[in-house]
This record gives structure tokens, C-alpha cells and sequence, in this order.
């Protein structure tokens, strides 16, 4: 009987292609383990995101390519997923342990920003990624509520936790009706110490929730930290959608990256006519505006009571109501950011590996 070799093995993998990376998983670094005991061979293989769709895709080519090698008498392939450390702008300070920085943004307000960014967190916290979030709304910071910690109060920078998601907000540190007046320096220093002087711990993903519009939070955050990549909210109108294109423009200028627009309250479906759907703020804005601009439509989100609801009893709609069109909408957003996030931070490897052939 011929005996199997690990050149063997990964000649043979390098047929399976991951299909965002369009390069093969073995010359991408994705198998580790590999081991081979007579006839039995195991290894693991190790994707960029916890969310990605060919998973079980890759698993069973693995399976069929190695258990048809001569030799081979049984494959034990398991599947993992390790996050890579994106880059974001250079000579920007990396927050310890935190791999990839993204910021929710839009150009006004009343899009539904604040829902995003916390569905996106414990979206991605529930696909099994380590999630915190930042509340960086300083003049609204809603996420407390959201996250059902609208009564805790600290004097100090700690961290709560809720559905499995890190959170901090300057909601935590004054009273709910006391107004934060603030300028350009005083918001600075708020970000530096919420990056800098909480301990976040490890982290796959930091989302910010940024305040609206194009003013000091937003350059602030682009000129402290690495920022991975922006997610943009709007709505279907135009009024929306104009407010938008500044906001895409201010982070093309401070070169962060956009993973891609979400289409916010883009339908309603009415509980007793499932099959129906009134588009009350027009329709397509976000997908023509992800066109014009070349960037990654990530999806579009119902209108429904049920997401205002859970919003307010602390509890996101992705947790109280999965099956609702709302959540399921969320959680493909959380999907397509996570893939979107993996592809830019891979960027430096795939220019290496492209120069090395």
C-alpha cells in the first residue's frame, strides 16, 4: 500500500478555493494540524471569519479530495475560524488585543443607527466572534438602553457586558438627563480615553457607534486607532441618502475604508398580509448609492414595530425575535461585515502571495 505524505495531502487540498480570497486554502495558510497516522489523516482548517457561507462547502471537498488519495483510509477535517488583525491607517495606535475597529456611521440622524450597530454586535457575537461595542453617540448615547443597562451607573471607565457583547458608553458615566455640552477637544479626549483607558480585553471586532453627521468624533476616531472599515446606515429617501454621500466622503478623506451601506427601514410588511410590501421611504436608495460608489450593499432591513419594541425593553430583535424578518436581515448583515472585515485586513497577504508567483 503507498504511503501518504503532508506534500501529498496539500497538493491535493490546494484544488479547494476560497471564494472571496480567490486563492487556494493551502497557499492561503488555512490548513494547520496536519497530521497522518498509517492511513488516517486529520487536520484542521482554519477560515478568516465565523460566518463564512461555504463552510460546510469547503469541509466536504476536504473530505472527498483527501479520502480519494491513494492510502488514505479515513479524514477527520475540522473546521475553526481565527480572525485576522486589520491594519487601518498607518502609525495609528492599535487598542491592545482589539483586531479590527469598526465604525457604524451616517449622515443624519433617525436612520436607525444606533439598532444597526447593536444588532451588527450581538450579531456577530451570536455567529462566535468576540464582540465589544463602543458607544461613541456622545450627545445621544442610546446603546445602554438598548442593551437593557440603562439603570447602571459607574463612576469609573469598566465595562458591562450584555449578550455576550463588551460594551462601553458615556451614557454609563452621567445622568440620563443630564446634556453633554461639549467641543471639538473635549470630544477628542473622550475617545482617546474610551480607546485607550478601558481595558477591552481580546476582541475579534470593536464596533463604534458613532455620533451622526461628519464632525470631531469622526476624525478623532480615523486619527487615534486603526480603523478597519466604516458601515454606513441610511434610509431609502433622498434626503437620506444625500446626508450619506458627505459622510462616505469624509471617510474617503481620512482613507478608511467602507465595508458597505445598509438599507435601514426599507419596507413594511403589514403582520396580516405577509405578501405584501409598501415601500413608505421610496425604494432602492441604499442599493443605487452602494452602485455609484462602488462599495458593498449589505443588505436591507424591514420596517417593523417589533424592532422598536425590543429596542426599547433592552433586549436587540436579532435575541427576542430570530425568526423575525428583522433579525434574520440583521444577522446576514452581521455575516456580509464579518466576510467584508476579513477581506481588507487579508489585503497585505494577498499582495505578498501575488508578488511571489
Amino acid at each position: 500500500m503507498a504511503k501518504i505524505t503532508e506534500q501529498a495531502v496539500l497538493e491535493a487540498l490546494k484544488q479547494i478555493i476560497d471564494p472571496d480570497l480567490r486563492k487556494d486554502i493551502v497557499t492561503l495558510g488555512f490548513i494547520k494540524d496536519l497530521a497522518i497516522d498509517g492511513g488516517n489523516v486529520s487536520f484542521r482548517i482554519v477560515l478568516t471569519t465565523p460566518a463564512c457561507p461555504v463552510k460546510e462547502e469547503m469541509e466536504t471537498q476536504a473530505n472527498e479530495i483527501v479520502g480519494g488519495l491513494e492510502g488514505v483510509d479515513s479524514v477527520k477535517v475540522t473546521m475553526d475560524a481565527e480572525v485576522p488583525k486589520g491594519r487601518g491607517i498607518a502609525n495609528n495606535v492599535a487598542v491592545p488585543g482589539v483586531k479590527n475597529i469598526i465604525a457604524v456611521s451616517s449622515g443624519k440622524g433617525g436612520v436607525g443607527k444606533s439598532t444597526a450597530a447593536v444588532n451588527l454586535a450581538v450579531g456577530l457575537a451570536k455567529i462566535g466572534a468576540k464582540v465589544g461595542i463602543l458607544d461613541a453617540d456622545i450627545y445621544g448615547p442610546n446603546v445602554p438602553l438598548m442593551l437593557g443597562k440603562q439603570d447602571v451607573f459607574q463612576q469609573h471607565l469598566g465595562l458591562e457586558e450584555a449578550f455576550g457583547v463588551k460594551m462601553m458608553s458615556v451614557g454609563m458615566l452621567v445622568s440620563p438627563d443630564r446634556p453633554m455640552v461639549l467641543r471639538g477637544p473635549m470630544l477628542h479626549g473622550f475617545v482617546r480615553q474610551f480607546l485607550a483607558d478601558v481595558e477591552w480585553g481580546e476582541l475579534d471586532y470593536l464596533i463604534v457607534d458613532m455620533p451622526p453627521g461628519t464632525g470631531d468624533v469622526q476624525l478623532s476616531l480615523a486619527q487615534l486607532v486603526p480603523v478597519q472599515g466604516a458601515v454606513m446606515v441610511t434610509t431609502p429617501q433622498n434626503v437620506s441618502i444625500a446626508d450619506v454621500r458627505r459622510a462616505l466622503k469624509m471617510f474617503e478623506d481620512v482613507a478608511v475604508p467602507i465595508l458597505g451601506i445598509i438599507e435601514n427601514m426599507s419596507y413594511f410588511v403589514p403582520p396580516d398580509i405577509p405578501d405584501k410590501k409598501y415601500y413608505i421611504f421610496g425604494e432602492g436608495g441604499g442599493r443605487k448609492l452602494a452602485e455609484e460608489y462602488n462599495v458593498p450593499f449589505l443588505g436591507e432591513v424591514p420596517l417593523g414595530m417589533e424592532v422598536r419594541e425590543a429596542s426599547d425593553k433592552g433586549t436587540p430583535i436579532v435575541v427576542s425575535d430570530p425568526d423575525s424578518p428583522q433579525a434574520k436581515a440583521f444577522m446576514r448583515v452581521a455575516e456580509e461585515v464579518a466576510r467584508r472585515v476579513s477581506i481588507e485586513a487579508m489585503k497585505p497577504e494577498l499582495k505578498i502571495l501575488t508578488r511571489a508567483k
